[in-house]
């Protein structure tokens, strides 16, 4: 038991910080080429990555309620990773990676619906500590509070729910299907969908040729957010969901990092103190959940 809890902590932080990197891509991915079109790349590259393991278990698909699972995953994965790359494209990533955390409290409340998960009042409070880191770190002035918030703070709200969602529901399918499958279904489903989108607007030979310009930026986008996806799934299947996702959320420590250093991002000193307040709460909570 304590070898599996060991093995799943190291998958988390590796999650952690495959997604550091995965975002700080993904920001510049969406910046050049579009939002449909990254998560066009990212589904591709991840299928064909995970399409060895999934031989296997290829099966398991035929199964009604597993092919309902996995599909709802794959539409509501589409949906949030849009809002997400949305709000990575408008504001900083070294600001809209903390107020993705948001998705940590959703991860929580659901895995204590669905999984009976405990919170304790540490974890409340810590809870509490980083709601209000995020209010510190997505206020640019507080002299015009109402209309001086950063850009894509509002769509990195909405992305931060759905990304609890998509966190709930990976870890659930990890578990009544399996981990690879649970990541690989799904993607096929959002990149197929992201494939309508581009024959509507672009069109498939300028997708291509965008991808193939940027194709270093594409390529190492896509094989980061695969394997964060990867690692996490394997870590929720045998250790609680909200102990992992709130290791995997000391993420955004490493994209403040890349967004100051390569992005030449600035941040207030209140938006420093709110990022390093969430950070460490997250760190906190995931070694005393």
């Amino acid at each position: 038991m304590i070898g599996v809890i060991e093995t799943s902590i190291l998958f988390a932080f590796g999650a952690m910080l495959f997604w550091a990197f995965g975002d700080f891509f993904i920001q510049k991915c969406t910046r050049k080429i579009g939002n449909v079109e990254s998560l066009a790349f990212i589904g591709l590259i991840g299928s064909i990555l995970l399409l060895p393991f999934i031989i296997s278990q290829f099966s398991s698909i035929f199964n009604f309620q597993n092919f309902l699972i996995l599909s709802v995953l794959g539409v509501i994965t589409f949906v949030g990773a849009i809002l997400n790359f949305e709000a990575l494209k408008q504001g900083k990533l070294s600001i809209i990676d903390v107020i993705i955390e948001l998705e940590l409290p959703v991860v929580i409340i659901l895995a204590f619906i669905f999984f009976k998960e405990t919170l304790s009042l540490k974890q409340a409070l810590l809870i509490s500590l980083i709601f209000t880191g995020i209010v510190l770190v997505s206020t640019k002035s507080f002299s015009h509070w109402k209309t001086r918030f950063e850009k894509g703070i509002i769509l990195a709200f909405l992305a931060a729910i759905g990304m609890g969602i998509i966190d709930f529901l990976t870890s659930f399918s990890s578990r009544q299907i399996s981990p690879i499958m649970a990541i690989w279904f799904p993607w096929i489903i959002f990149t197929l969908f992201c494939f309508i989108f581009i024959l509507k607007g672009k069109g498939f030979k300028r997708f291509l040729k965008d991808g193939w310009k940027h194709k270093w930026i594409v390529l190492a986008m896509g094989i980061f957010d695969t394997l964060a996806w990867f690692l996490y799934a394997f870590a929720t299947l045998k250790n609680e969901v909200a102990i992992v996702t709130a290791i995997t959320e000391s993420y955004p420590a490493l994209a403040i990092c890349l967004g100051v250093w390569f992005n030449k991002e600035k941040i207030n000193w209140h938006q420093w103190l709110g990022a390093v307040l969430a950070l460490l709460a997250s760190i906190a909570l995931a070694f005393l959940i």
